[in-house]
C-alpha cells in the first residue's frame, strides 16, 4: 500500500491570542510543525503542543521562521546564509528543550513561510539550513519543497530529506507554489484539494495553473491549521486518502 505521512503547522497561538483547532486536528495527522516564537508562538504555547503531540504519538517537528511576528514569518527578508543558520539553530534548541524536557524527542525540521520559500529556491540559503539541523542533531528529517533547493542541500549534507507537497496551494509550472499574493494561490475546494494530493501520491504529477503536468515526489503533505474550516479538512483529507488506498504513516516509515 502507498503511503504517505500528512503534516500540519501547530502552536502558532501567542499571548492572549488563539490560532488553530490543534488539538483535535492533532487526530488526523503524523507531524506537527511546532512553531518556535519567531513568527509566532510562545513558550507555553510549546509547551502544550509538545505535550499533546507526544499524547497523540504524533511527530514532533520544529518549525523555524523569520522574525516576524507582525507579518506572520510570510513577508521576504534579506538575511544572509550565517543568519539564517543562526535562527534555525536557536529555534531547534526552544523545541528540541521542551520536548527533553516532557521526556520526547523532535523528529524533524521544517522551515515557515518565506524562510521556507527563500530557501526553496536559494541553495546558499538552504546550505546554512541544512548544515544548522546537521550539526545540532544529524538525525533529524528535513522537510521541504519537493524537487526544491532545501531538498537538494539536506541529501548533500546527510540528511533524510522529505519532499513536501501541498493540499491547498496551487503550483506553478516550474514546480513552485503560487504565490500567496495571487488570488489562485489557494485552493479551498476540498474535493479539489483532495483529487489534487491523490494525483501527486499516486501518479507523481501535479497539474500546474498553467495546465502543464510538473513532476513530484510526495513524501509529506502539507494541510494548514488556521483556516476557517482547518478541522473538517483534515478529517476529509484523512478519509479520502485511506478510501483511496493511501495509508497515513509517520515520515520514519515511509523514507
Amino acid at each position: 500500500m502507498t503511503k504517505v505521512d500528512l503534516n500540519c503547522d501547530m502552536g502558532e497561538s501567542f499571548g492572549a491570542y488563539k490560532l488553530g483547532r490543534d488539538e483535535e486536528i492533532l487526530d488526523f495527522i503524523t507531524s506537527a510543525n511546532i512553531a518556535c516564537g519567531f513568527h509566532a508562538g510562545d513558550p507555553a504555547t510549546i509547551r502544550k503542543t509538545v505535550q499533546l503531540a507526544m499524547e497523540k504519538n504524533v511527530g514532533i517537528g520544529v518549525h523555524p521562521g523569520l522574525q516576524d511576528l507582525v507579518g506572520f514569518g510570510r513577508r521576504s527578508m534579506q538575511i544572509s546564509p550565517q543568519e539564517a543558520y543562526d535562527l534555525v539553530v536557536y529555534q531547534i534548541g526552544a523545541i528540541y528543550a521542551f520536548a527533553k524536557s516532557e521526556g520526547g524527542k523532535i523528529q524533524h525540521v521544517k522551515p515557515h513561510g518565506a524562510l521556507y520559500n527563500m530557501a526553496a529556491k536559494s541553495a546558499p540559503l538552504s546550505e546554512a539550513i541544512a548544515e544548522a539541523i546537521y550539526k545540532v542533531d544529524p538525525e533529524l528529517i528535513l522537510f521541504g519543497l519537493a524537487g526544491g533547493e532545501l531538498v537538494k542541500a539536506g541529501k548533500k549534507i546527510g540528511l533524510r530529506t522529505a519532499n513536501e507537497v501541498f493540499a491547498d496551494r496551487t503550483y506553478q509550472q516550474d514546480g513552485s507554489l503560487t504565490p500567496r499574493t495571487d488570488s489562485q494561490a489557494l485552493i479551498t475546494n476540498h474535493e479539489a484539494a483532495v483529487n489534487q494530493v491523490i494525483q501527486m501520491v499516486k501518479e507523481g504529477k501535479v497539474t500546474s495553473l498553467q495546465g502543464i503536468n510538473v513532476p513530484i515526489q510526495a513524501d509529506t503533505i502539507c494541510i494548514h491549521g488556521d483556516g476557517a474550516n482547518a478541522l473538517d479538512f483534515a478529517r476529509y483529507i484523512s478519509d479520502s486518502l485511506k478510501d483511496a488506498g493511501i495509508e497515513i504513516a509517520k515520515i520514519k516509515e515511509i523514507l
